[in-house]
């Protein structure tokens, strides 16, 4: 099983540990790739403040992630579950995973990020602010950006087994699964079931809880009717819809009563 997770705007502080090694990170034919983004990044950011701040998206009040990108060369690193904080990381709860759950969680969790293309959550990274949906001054939009790269590293780490997408629009748009892939992929809603509306907040929580759940239970569903009943079996309530022709996901909808 592969999980996609997307990764959180508010992110730990680096720490002190030793400083990012690209060739380090997993899936190694993503570095050609990361080192521009890298190179671009903190070029920007070490130059026209303003600019950068314009550039990224930054309020006022988030002036300093400029100077924190200028630095990432020389920053700490850890790893990236232990970067990644927010609402979804809160539910998650790697840290208090017991030791047969964090070893599935560093085999099957991806997280997909604008900088790196996507990480294990063991790969060591520093902090950074540059969300997918950036739009370089040389190498453009990041999300068009990491297509061709994603495209041909991504297939080979799906191998053989389900597909769980929890991905928000702006990282699914750097790699959709196509053919046989996509057939075994399964993207998830999360409804408020009175209303039958997505509210952000608890979308992100509950999905948190649904991939602490899987990897808890030690559940690796096959493919995507293997996962509907692995997460009934969990309490969750899912409603299905099968995949309308060959390489089309299935969506699959979690129902839950009470916004939290």
């Amino acid at each position: 099983m592969l999980v996609l997770l997307p990764p959180s705007e508010g992110k730990a502080s680096s720490g002190r540990g030793a400083p990012l090694k690209l060739e380090s990170l997993s899936l190694p034919g993503l570095t050609e790739a990361r080192a521009a983004v890298l190179g671009e990044l903190v070029e920007l950011c070490a130059g026209d403040e303003e600019k950068a701040r314009e550039v990224l998206g930054l309020s006022e009040g988030l002036r300093g992630e400029v100077a924190k990108n200028a630095g990432l060369p020389s920053a700490g690193a850890r790893p990236a579950g232990e970067i990644y904080t927010g609402v979804l990381y809160d539910a998650l709860g790697l840290a208090s995973l017991d030791a047969a759950a964090k070893k599935r969680a560093a085999r099957s969790l991806l997280v997909f990020s604008g900088l790196w293309g996507a990480v294990r959550v063991t790969d060591r990274i520093p902090s950074y602010r540059c969300s997918m949906g950036v739009k370089l001054p040389g190498l453009g939009a990041l999300g068009a950006h990491w297509r061709a790269p994603m495209a041909a590293v991504l297939p080979e780490v799906a191998g053989d087994g389900l597909v769980l997408d929890l991905r928000s629009s702006a990282y699914a748009a750097a790699w959709k699964p196509k053919g046989e892939v996509a057939g075994r992929t399964a993207s998830v809603r999360v409804l408020h079931a009175p209303t039958r509306k997505v509210v952000s907040h608890f979308n992100k929580a509950t999905k948190g809880r649904i991939v602490r759940s899987l990897l808890s239970a030690g559940v690796a569903p096959k493919d995507p009717a293997g996962l509907v009943e692995a997460l009934r079996d969990l309490g969750y309530v899912v409603e299905v819809e099968p995949p309308k022709g060959a390489g089309k996901a299935w969506m699959l909808d979690v129902l839950v009563d009470e916004v939290h």
